[in-house]
């Protein structure tokens, strides 16, 4: 059984900058593929950015694309993504991910919030 518990999330100004981590524990997880999405209240869950399980590919939203960095530690099983230059509309719940053999995992969520 595979578990993720995402932090970091927080209030910011527009602008500002925020990491989150993913820590994941279980079997495996250091060669499968991990990643994020998003849901803003009232959407549709979004996919943000995926990372290959050597951390060699890496993959983003156009919404993120040069605003966001993905990137993970196989030694710690953490995946990051760091997010900067912050808008309002990037306000949602973040969820981590893993791509197990045979299921998809999904973290609890971190609140992200961006508001003057």
């Amino acid at each position: 059984q595979v578990q993720l518990v995402e932090s970091g999330g927080g209030l910011v100004q527009p602008g500002g900058s925020l990491r989150l981590s993913c820590a994941a524990s279980g079997s495996s997880v250091g060669i499968a593929a991990m990643g994020w999405y998003r849901q803003a209240p009232g959407k549709q869950r979004e996919w943000v950015a995926s990372i290959s399980s050597s951390g060699g590919s890496t993959n983003y939203a156009d919404s993120v694309k040069g605003r966001f960095t993905i990137s993970r530690d196989n030694a710690k099983n953490t995946v990051h993504l760091q997010m900067n230059s912050l808008k309002s509309e990037d306000t949602a719940v973040y969820y981590c991910y893993l791509n197990g053999r045979v299921s998809t995992y999904w973290g609890q969520g971190t609140q992200v919030t961006v508001s003057s």
